[in-house]
């Protein structure tokens, strides 16, 4: 649980009491992928991104606006994954800390204390497209690589674990690596992308089958950067996938 830029002007009148979103934002760039974390000011606590939920914007809303000011990316995929409400969320000497850090009147933001129930998100960007912007009480925001995860605190580990098993059994039907690739891409950059996130290796013929039975793809003119019977193809996704919900 974050709080966005508007963090000091914070009114509880304002907000959906205890409730709260989280979000776990996957970066790829063709060969690695990563996920945004927050640092908080002076505190060694580590975060993902996330926010309140005002009363006069929906859910999405609030979701999509804390994941632009983070990443300066409109038009992401996002989506609901699930909600944490477990005990092990409740942190308030934390948050008194990361309040204390920043110059801020714990009993004047009392309401931040006390226990939130979460609804976590996923999103996908090129990570390569983005320059983070850290919220108004984290002094750093960092991409990071599964095998370098720093810390996070409350129940943040148990997030990101969650949202990955949801990319991984989604990944057919959604396609998700239409939002880390290129407009055009070869059939290598897209098993990279599953590579990546299932965390397995794919026999390269066997991929491209499967690929191709989806009917998800168009193929193009071929990449030449070196002698021609070497050339990838180049594939798109159809419109009517990148639609689809």
């Amino acid at each position: 649980m974050n709080t966005d830029k508007h963090s000091q002007n914070l009114k509880k009148e304002d907000y959906l009491s205890h409730i709260a979103f989280d979000s776990v934002i996957f970066g790829f760039n063709g060969k690695d992928l990563k996920i945004l974390v927050l640092q908080y000011h002076n505190t060694g606590l580590f975060a993902l991104p996330g926010g309140f939920v005002r009363r006069n914007e929906s859910l999405d809303e609030a979701v999509s606006k804390g994941v632009v000011e983070r990443t300066g990316i409109d038009n992401i995929y996002l989506e609901q994954f699930q909600t944490f409400g477990g005990l092990d969320r409740f942190d308030s000497k934390a948050m008194e800390r990361i309040l204390k850090m920043n110059g801020l009147d714990p009993k004047a933001n009392e309401w931040l204390l006390d226990r939130f129930i979460s609804i976590a998100y996923y999103a996908l960007i090129n990570f390569e497209e983005v320059n983070p912007v850290p919220d108004a009480l984290a002094d750093s925001i960092e991409w990071y690589s599964f095998e370098e995860l720093p810390p996070l605190m409350m129940d943040h580990e148990e997030i990101v674990q969650k949202a990955l098993e949801t990319l991984r059994a989604n990944l057919d039907r959604k396609l998700l690596g239409m939002n880390l690739l290129p407009e055009k891409f070869t059939m290598r950059e897209l098993q990279n992308v599953y590579e990546k996130i299932m965390g397995e290796p794919f026999k390269r013929t066997a991929f491209q089958r499967k690929m191709l039975a989806t009917n998800a793809l168009i193929r193009h003119e071929k990449r030449f950067t070196g002698g021609a019977h070497r050339a990838p193809y180049l594939y798109s996704f159809k419109t009517m996938v990148k639609d689809r919900s």
